[in-house]
């Protein structure tokens, strides 16, 4: 009983309709072919396999049918193989079907197995030896002393093989009954929802796999002498309560790993060609019907399977066989440490107790077995792997899924900058990276130390700009504040880097920072800016240890790299660095550059200790994916609003932030689809991962402000409708702000960062200093709040 025993994975692998016959309709998969090959052929193979194994050999009541020889066991493999391969050139929907008879029989089989322990008389069984002669074994019913003389090992040779049987061999051997449950991932693009079916099949069907091997492991060794275990493979036939059933299971079984692998071959074979990973290697590979069933794939993998045949016995190529399957768990786990490394924001698995200690665990195991096994096939089968590598470096073109390199390279910024190309850059492993701007770092430390949190191992960058002209100067001022700066990183304890930049106006300044800030891939793509407001910046630096005037460091006369080199905070009368005109321009310089702009507001009122001490207080992230200053254009699945959820999605997976609930607030009013709005926005998350409780409120009081003045203002106009219709957001009413204001304000308790849309700044240069004033109104006293305005594409459902 060395086969895949893992058909459970039919009932969650196979439930939804494949890919493959999921056509246009055009062309519907014949029924009447649909009905023989699904029902007919499996059922005539298990007929077939009975009177094909009814035969003398290996016990002494079969009858022998057919001839017995190596070239005639090659011929019913090959017959057998040629049935399977018709199978599986239907497609999978045929299949699935198949495997559904065969997963009745096998369940059949093993309880008459599990029956017969207990209905069956003791009795002794007659078995051939390797000479001729014969002896005597008992079947003794459930036995204490049974179970005591089969506890202890005794390896002795295998008579279909003549070699000395070991440890590492019988692991082999029974290793191949695991390799099935591979079968949902091989099949993952005929799946329905393979995101869903594969943990759950293949888990499900490991605990089945599991359960079924112990508890026949442990009946046998209760009832049947070692003699029987060790000199008759076929022994359960001989005390079942008919014999063909054990026959009918084992073949069945067999029958069902036959098409599971070479269906799921297949398929991934096909994968391979059609992403052209090996380049040109495969094209022959791409060929379908025209139901989409890659027929070419599937010939080639029989032609493959049909060469092992000529290996003969199972034990003969047990070793191989899982050595090679051993390597692929092991590639696996490595594919799966090496994203867990990489952190990047989007992958976040489903599976809940998935680490990468287990990732690590998986690889050494499956390298010491492999070695354990056979030195020789496991170093084979590296140096395959290594050689299958290098083809696919020199050969496989370009692709446009992603390089899980240039996520792990990331972290190795220092050796492996150079390699960083952003030509590869790719949604999946997108992460945030940030260039602050610091005015002065006494009124910023909150912010500085919010934004390390909200970076996910991105780059961030503190930068500052200086007024002045260098033409002007004997020296460059800003060299001598570098020591400070980056002795405020060190207090802070943030990783960050530090740019400095002198110019004529704060606006020029900014800009060469986003031009010339990073390395290669490592560049800004995100500007964050505190807010334009007439709020008096209070002076954060003396709540640091390392920044107070009682520090240590500070009073030591031998290291005075702690001492603040910055300018004192402003003060109410003294005027601002830039004008209001001046910093809008800021951000649409930034938006025409291409960059994420985020404004920061009452950042100062955040205290993450005092936040995160309290005892029974509910922490909240709250975001607003909506755009206040165009109700009318209302849309959760634009850029900007998926850029919204992304950023507080990866604040919450930061793990300082993970005790706190991430609450998305739907906006909706009564004439529309409530229920079908909160039905998409709750699949959208759960596509994208992203756990959070959605807040559905109606609006209809707020936007009746909003549609009163539109109205208003086109009642009191003269001319074309078209032409008077106020679309430009800038026309919004106060009173509606303040509304919006009153209503974010109003939704539970104060929550620890609020995220809004920020909506794109008019083109209009006039129009700059209104724009300040309405997002002025909208977050007046909302306490820490982030206005995000995304452009990039930072979400992706592809697997």
């Amino acid at each position: 009983m060395t086969e895949r025993a893992p058909l459970l994975n039919y009932r969650l692998y196979t439930a939804p309709e494949p890919r493959s016959s999921r056509n246009d309709g055009q062309h519907p998969p014949p029924k009447k072919l649909s009905t023989f090959f699904g029902v007919v052929i499996p059922t005539l193979l298990s007929m077939f396999s009975v009177v094909l194994f009814l035969r003398i050999g290996q016990a002494t009541d079969s009858i022998r049918v057919l001839p017995q020889s190596y070239w005639y066991e090659l011929l019913y493999g090959t017959v057998i193989l040629i049935l399977c391969l018709l199978v599986c050139l239907v497609g999978a929907d045929i299949y699935a079907k198949a495997s559904f008879i065969i997963f009745l029989v096998v369940i059949l089989v093993l309880c008459t197995i599990f029956v017969s322990f207990f209905v069956v008389s003791p009795k002794s069984i007659n078995i051939t030896l390797s000479l001729g002669n014969i002896s005597e074994a008992s079947f003794t019913g459930f036995k204490l002393s049974t179970l005591k003389s089969n506890l202890p090992p005794d390896y002795i040779e295998d008579y279909t093989t003549g070699d000395m049987m070991s440890f590492a061999a019988v692991f082999a051997v029974m290793f191949n009954g695991c390799t099935g449950i591979m079968a949902g991932s091989n099949m993952s693009g005929d799946l329905k929802n393979p995101s869903y079916s594969i943990p759950r099949g293949t888990i499900t069907a490991v605990i089945f796999t599991y359960i079924i091997y112990n508890i026949l492991s442990l009946m046998i060794s209760c009832t049947c002498e070692r003699l029987l275990l060790q000199k008759d493979y076929d022994f359960l036939k001989e005390i079942n309560v008919w014999h063909p059933f054990v026959l009918i299971g084992i073949y069945s079984s067999t029958l069902s790993a036959s098409m599971s692998n070479l269906i799921g071959a297949s398929r991934i074979l096909y994968a391979l060609a059609k992403d052209d990973v090996f380049g040109k290697l495969l094209m022959p590979a791409k060929k379908t019907s025209r139901g989409g069933n890659p027929w070419a794939a599937v010939l080639i993998s029989w032609v493959l399977v049909q060469l092992v045949l000529f290996a003969g016995k199972l034990n003969t190529i047990a070793g191989i066989v899982t050595v090679f399957f051993l390597l692929v768990y092991a590639a696996v786990d490595l594919a799966c440490l090496a994203l867990e490394w990489a952190s990047a924001p989007n992958f976040r698995p489903t599976f809940r107790y998935f680490t990468w200690h287990t990732c690590v665990l998986g690889i050494i195991g499956c390298g010491i077995m492999m070695f354990l096994i056979s030195p020789i096939y496991a170093s084979c089968s590296i140096a395959f792997m290594l050689i299958l590598l290098l083809v696919l470096h020199y050969v496989s073109p370009s692709s446009s899924w992603g390089y899980i390199s240039q996520a792990l390279i990331f972290h190795q910024v220092r050796k492996y900058l150079l390699m960083l190309d952003v030509r590869k850059d790719h949604v999946k492993f997108w992460r945030p990276q940030i260039l602050l701007m610091v005015a002065n770092p006494r009124t910023s430390t909150q912010l500085i130390s919010f934004t390390n949190d909200l970076k996910k191992s991105g780059l961030y960058v503190l930068g500052h700009v200086q007024k002045g002209n260098l033409d002007e100067m004997a020296s460059d001022p800003l060299q001598a504040q570098y020591d400070s700066w980056l002795s405020l990183v060190d207090a802070l304890n943030v990783k960050s880097f530090v740019s400095l930049t002198l110019s004529d106006s704060v606006r020029h300044g900014v800009q060469h920072l986003l031009f010339i800030s990073g390395l290669g891939g490592m560049r800004p793509n995100t500007l964050i800016l505190g807010f334009y407001d007439d709020c008096v910046p209070e002076n954060g630096l003396q709540q640091i240890p390392a920044f107070s005037y009682n520090s240590s460091s500070i009073m030591n006369e031998q290291d005075c790299s702690l001492q603040p080199n910055f300018p004192p905070a402003r003060d109410a009368s003294s005027p601002k660095a830039l004008s209001g005109k001046e910093y809008v321009a800021i951000i649409s310089d930034s938006i025409k550059m291409l960059k994420n702009v985020c404004l920061a507001r009452y950042f100062c009122q955040l205290n993450k200790t005092e936040l995160f001490s309290r005892k029974n207080y509910e922490i909240s992230i709250d975001v607003w994916p909506l755009n206040t200053l165009r109700p009318d254009s209302a849309n959760y699945v634009d850029t900007c609003s998926l850029f919204l959820l992304q950023m507080a999605c990866i604040l919450n997976m930061v793990r300082s932030w993970r005790s706190a609930k991430l609450r998305i607030f739907l906006c909706v009013e009564s004439g529309n689809s409530v229920g079908e709005q909160d039905k998409k926005l709750k699949q959208l998350l759960r596509q994208l991962r992203i756990k959070g409780s959605i807040k559905t409120l109606h609006w209809d009081s707020v936007a009746a402000l909003h549609w009163h003045k539109q109205m208003d203002q086109v009642d009191g106009s003269e001319g074309s409708f078209a032409n008077t219709f106020p679309s430009n957001a800038m026309k919004i009413s106060d009173d509606y702000l303040m509304a919006v204001n009153k209503m974010i304000s109003e939704q539970g308790a104060h929550p620890a960062i609020r995220f809004l849309y920020l909506p794109r700044p008019p083109a209009d240069v006039t129009l700059h200093e209104r724009y300040l004033e309405q997002l002025d109104i909208m977050t007046k006293n909302l306490g820490p709040t982030l206005l995000i305005h995304g452009i990039s594409a930072v979400t992706s459902t592809d697997l």
